[in-house]
């Protein structure tokens, strides 16, 4: 593959892969196409990870985690966008998690020093001065300004100590900015908790399993969306299996969902669950899988609100608890009544890789799983806003990467190894966002392993069509190079034609391992 040097200096690098391959339905309306991609100085986990957009400026916003401060992008020109200036995160906190914009206001979530400790969300203008910054929750990982620019909304995750001797209760909090950010202190800054859960029922897929945790200890906020009217948050509580429903003028959590799991035992549901058996092999299996949803988004079809959610999967691996464990490990017993043929399934090539956690499947408390419950739905779904499962994509992200790449089926975002991610969650459906083209509305899924984006049509939320695969990656070219382009996509943007340098939409994305926030252009067919 070709490659165009756009942009270089001392630090940074622009390039793109001119002939990313794709896959691609023959209905597909749209095309997304590589036009330029910037490369920083900095490569690792998270050194491109959230990317904001302001439409007055041009200017994009990319976290740069490692390097503690948020990398500024003159997109004016898309062909070729430059990096023209930076915000330094450490007078601040420890690292940035998260960036968003929104009538010239740029708002940062900041986690302290000490992860467990409260964090902050601190203010810029799109110039990049200064304005305010107020506290927030622990580990503010997620920050997004309401649609009516009333308020800002984190979503505090809440992590446990390394050790899991604190755990810090997990929160959104709700700043009211409708007065601006000049004058913001603390009493701007209110709090949904979860505390009235502590002593609830809950559905029974809500994952709470924390060592000695409370409900609120143990929920973990993900991510944000909310509603046309500025009036709702859902909010991914990734680990927990669930969604939190959020009354925003009132910060009041009125439910919690849990997302139930997915049956890979059914036609369609399959899973490639081995990465010692060398060929795709997707295929049933009697394992079910919790959703565990990463990045969410919302968006209407007729007078119908929908959420879109990124069935990524995320296991709790600490010091001080692991809940993960290989079905073929000796001290994993399956159950014999459940499992007859438990020998086979424990073979390498067949389950044995395939990792379970250990909270959940010991029914009967006996010792044994009863059933086997792993992690990830390998899919992105389509619910309704009181969360229920209207569509789910199945095996096809599987299926679609393995068409388009079959040498490089499930390989990770920092190896190009075939097969390596069967056993762990496969592509991992990592972020998503929507965009409306030509009067169609169209899903935008970014997949961390594997990399690049797929497209679907979901004007029609109950029966979503495949439009396009596009991963701007070589995989022939040594990770982290230049020449290998996009590792490890994190943070998927959707900018309209109204709103671009160009004129036309664009999708944007930032990708954390190869540090790169590549630009593409949407194209209608």
């Amino acid at each position: 593959m070709k490659h165009r040097n756009l942009v270089c200096t001392a630090a940074i690098a622009a390039t793109f892969i001119a002939s990313a391959p794709c896959a691609r339905s023959k209905q597909a309306g749209i095309e997304l196409q590589p036009i330029s991609s910037v490369r920083t100085n900095v490569t690792g986990i998270g050194a491109a990870e959230i990317v904001a957009h302001d439409p007055v400026t041009h200017r994009l916003f990319v976290v740069n985690f490692p390097a503690s401060r948020i990398d500024v992008i003159d997109a004016t020109n898309p062909l070729n966008p430059v990096i023209v200036g930076s915000i330094d995160i450490t007078p601040y906190g420890g690292s940035a998690n998260s960036v968003a914009v929104k009538d010239g206001v740029i708002a940062i979530a900041v986690e302290a020093v000490v992860r467990t400790d409260p964090g902050s969300v601190v203010f810029f203008d799109t110039n990049l001065n200064y304005l305010n910054s107020v506290p927030v929750g622990a580990l503010p990982d997620m920050v997004t300004f309401s649609p009516n620019g009333r308020f800002v909304l984190t979503a505090n995750e809440g992590e446990p100590s390394i050790d899991y001797s604190f755990d810090p209760e997990g929160s959104v909090s709700i700043i009211d900015i409708s007065n601006g950010v000049a004058g913001l202190t603390e009493e701007n800054v209110r709090t949904a908790g979860f505390a009235a859960f502590n002593n609830v029922t809950l559905d029974p897929s809500i994952r709470i399993f924390g060592p000695g945790a409370t409900v609120a200890q143990d929920i973990e906020p993900e991510y944000i969306s909310l509603s046309n009217d500025s009036k709702t948050a859902w909010v991914t509580l990734q680990e927990n299996n669930a969604i939190a429903i959020i009354d925003v003028p009132s910060a009041t959590v009125n439910k919690l969902v849990g997302l139930g799991t997915k049956d890979h035992s059914l036609t369609g549901n399959g899973l490639d669950a081995s990465d010692r058996d060398s060929a795709i092999n997707i295929r049933s299996w009697p394992v079910r899988g919790f959703y565990l949803p990463d990045g969410i988004a919302s968006f209407k079809v007729g007078s119908k609100e929908y959420l879109l959610l990124a069935n990524e999967g995320d296991a709790r691996e600490y010091d001080g608890f692991v809940e993960e464990a290989r079905i073929g490990a000796a001290d994993v017993v399956l159950d014999p009544t459940a499992f007859p043929n438990a020998a086979t399934l424990k073979a390498n090539a067949n389950l044995g890789r395939l990792k379970l956690t250990r909270a959940q499947g010991d029914v009967d408390h006996d010792g044994d799983f009863d059933t086997i419950y792993t992690f990830g739905g390998r899919s992105f779904s389509i619910r309704d806003t009181a969360g229920a499962l209207v569509w789910d994509s199945g095996d096809q992200l599987e299926r679609i990467t393995a068409n388009a790449f079959p040498a490089s089926f499930n390989a990770g975002h920092d190896d190009k190894t075939f097969d390596s991610r069967s056993d762990d969650k496969g592509p991992e459906a990592e972020s998503v966002t929507v965009g409306k083209v030509g009067g169609r509305t169209y899903a935008f899924i970014g997949l961390e392993r594997i990399g690049g984006i797929v497209v679907f049509d979901v004007s029609n939320p109950t029966a979503p069509e495949f439009v396009q695969y596009v991963n701007n990656r070589d995989f022939t070219a040594n990770n982290n190079t230049p020449e290998s382009g996009d590792l490890g996509p994190e943070g998927v943007l959707f900018i309209p034609a109204e709103e671009s340098g160009s004129g036309k939409p664009l999708v944007v994305v930032a990708n954390e391992v190869s540090g790169t926030t590549t630009i593409f252009e949407v194209n209608s067919k």
